[in-house]
């Protein structure tokens, strides 16, 4: 019975060094293969760091993504391609998470802008900033300005926005990520200017 488990495992490395072979290659059918083989474990993992199932399906896309582009890289002599995918897995979630916080950091500071249910201006918030605010807002793509106002004045969840303005989830998590970090970018800039 042992030599028939050898025999299976060197079967089993065989057809692994055969489909990373054609995956190299640029063969898309072995594209295919992978992901139904290597899906549910980045997406496992992902779910279970991120405990989002939007976020874990991005992860997972944008980390067979990544594995395709970068392919010419993998070699095969330094590990196997399943060790491979986890690490490109655990960069795209630490991404992930570093969008998260950047994305918190902002919507903090946006709300210190928010305008209060009686429309008054609160003292600790300069007016200049709100009217620089109100501006970069206004720069925004129609899609992009309707989210944010709707995530930041309105406070509604990402997806009572998508089901509000019928938008995939995922539409409106990169409106509000792109919009964040563009305002971000134009307030820093906004700061340091003299």
């Amino acid at each position: 019975m042992a030599p028939d488990d050898q025999r299976g495992t060197s079967v089993d490395d065989e057809e692994e060094r055969e489909l990373c072979g054609r995956f190299a290659a640029g063969d898309e059918r072995a594209l295919e293969q992978i992901y139904r083989r290597w899906s549910p474990i980045v997406f496992t993992l992902a779910l279970r760091v991120l405990g989002d199932r939007g976020d874990a399906e991005d992860v997972t896309q944008k980390t067979f993504v990544s594995a395709w582009t970068s392919r010419a890289s993998y070699d095969p002599a330094k590990g196997r391609l399943s060790t491979w995918l986890v690490t490109i897995a655990r960069r795209r979630i630490a991404d992930t998470l570093e969008t998260r916080r950047r994305v918190r950091e902002l919507q903090e500071k946006l709300q210190r802008f928010a305008v209060t249910d009686d429309d008054t201006i609160s003292s600790d918030i300069d007016l200049g900033d709100r009217l620089l605010l109100a501006d970069e807002l206004d720069q925004l793509e129609p899609d992009a300005q309707r989210v944010v106002r709707l995530a930041f004045y309105d406070d509604l969840t990402h997806q009572q926005i998508a089901t509000r303005l019928d938008m995939p989830l995922g539409t409106v998590k990169s409106h509000i990520r792109r919009s964040l970090t563009r305002l971000r970018d134009r307030l820093e800039v906004s700061y340091v200017a003299p």
